[in-house]
């Protein structure tokens, strides 16, 4: 009896002992391989790749999630990006198509403070293999503008300017749980218009994934968790345009041990890495 003990008893000691820098969870809390991830990403239309900014795990299996779907998909394969914004569309076109280069595209865009170590592979990868990329984000200064002085202030914008973003009328649902946190945020913070700017980078990206997207093509987004947690954000504003869209949501979460998942994240994403909070920032 005593060395049956034994026999179950090693196994969990080796692995409270191997320190994993990262588990997968499905959205019940129920431990599942990558492979499992990959499958349910492959068989989507779109799968929505929600990260922490600074998070080395989220930037690495990002990559590595690309790769194998452009196993499975090839040239049916497109890429977005929260990280670059409607107006760098052209610029990114051009670098993708090798007429700049990489020393011009870092000249020419607002390039995020971690793109050579984070984003940069990503917008490699999809040269070499001739994938399409696809800035969904709206242009930082006029998020910023409604921020300040609410939706007015975008009339006065130019018609072409205004094709670079979504509708100024965009429908805003302050029941979603991820907008009720964020008006709650902003009353304790008292002022300005949070909650209008965050909905309009979402119906931004939402309307960009939609435009670019083909009868046949699949789509791999890379936005910070916040736009996609709980299937809302950008995926309620693509689901008013394409309600039978089929898509996966993979989010980030940080905790003190990543062998327990913590219940409150339950329901978060089709599929959750937990990634201790230890570990190493990119930036």
């Amino acid at each position: 009896m005593k060395f049956l003990f034994l026999l179950l008893f090693i196994p969990f000691v080796t692995f409270s002992q191997n320190k994993p820098a990262y588990l997968i969870y499905n959205s019940q809390g129920k431990q599942v391989s990558y492979a499992k991830m990959k499958k349910a990403c492959a068989q989507a239309d779109i799968t929505f790749f929600g990260e922490y900014h600074d998070n080395p795990i989220s930037h690495w299996l990002s990559y590595e999630l690309l790769v194998d779907l452009h196993e499975v998909h090839q040239q049916k394969l497109i890429l977005g990006f929260e990280m670059f914004e409607q107006d760098q569309q052209e610029i990114l076109n051009r670098y993708l198509e090798g007429k700049i280069p990489a020393n011009k595209l870092k000249d020419s865009l607002r390039l995020w403070p971690n793109y050579e170590t984070d984003y940069k592979p990503l917008v490699d990868f999809a040269q070499k293999n001739k994938l399409a990329c696809i800035a969904s984000n709206v242009e930082r200064k006029y998020a910023s503008l409604l921020f300040k002085k609410g939706r007015a202030a975008l009339d006065t914008l130019s018609p072409k300017i205004k094709e670079q973003m979504a509708p100024i009328d965009f429908q805003i649902d302050s029941t979603l749980s991820q907008y009720a946190a964020l008006n709650e945020m902003a009353a304790h913070m008292g002022g300005g218009n949070m909650l209008a700017s965050q909905a309009f980078k979402d119906a931004t990206m939402a309307k960009f994934i939609f435009k670019s997207m083909k009868k046949d093509s699949k789509f791999i987004h890379f936005n910070g968790a916040y736009h996609s947690d709980y299937q809302q954000g950008i995926l309620w504003y693509l689901h008013q345009s394409a309600p039978g869209i089929k898509s996966i949501t993979i989010s980030t979460h940080t905790q003190l041990e990543v062998e327990k998942f913590d219940k409150e994240n339950i329901g978060k994403a089709d599929f959750i890495i937990c990634v201790p909070e230890t570990m190493t920032r990119t930036h």
